[in-house]
């Protein structure tokens, strides 16, 4: 069966080169990703659970949550540094114990 998606230019190009570098057809690879997509267990879209996958560049872990923080539970570099120094200076204060 034939069909038209309409899909992100960035999304087809990785699947382009998973196709490639798999050496599979474009149809073969979008059929296999779909596949496993349909295999996959569900998940609950309302969990609090982050995801967590690595930068592509860096191979560093990137944790993205389900929901946007709010002003008083984001961190922002300001807050991570703070987190940090009181976590040092407690750490600190229990070595002279």
């Amino acid at each position: 069966m034939k069909t038209t998606l309409d899909l992100p230019e960035n999304l087809v190009r990785e699947i382009k080169i998973r196709a490639v570098n798999r050496r599979q057809k474009l149809k073969d690879a979008v059929e296999e990703l779909l596949r496993r997509g349909l295999a996959a267990p569900e998940t609950d879209s309302t969990s609090a659970e982050p995801v967590v996958r690595r930068d592509k560049k860096t191979g560093l872990p990137v944790i993205e949550c389900r929901h946007a923080a709010t002003p008083a539970t984001e961190m922002t570099p300001d807050r991570v540094a703070n987190i940090l120094l009181n976590q040092e200076a407690e750490w600190h204060l229990g070595a002279r114990r």
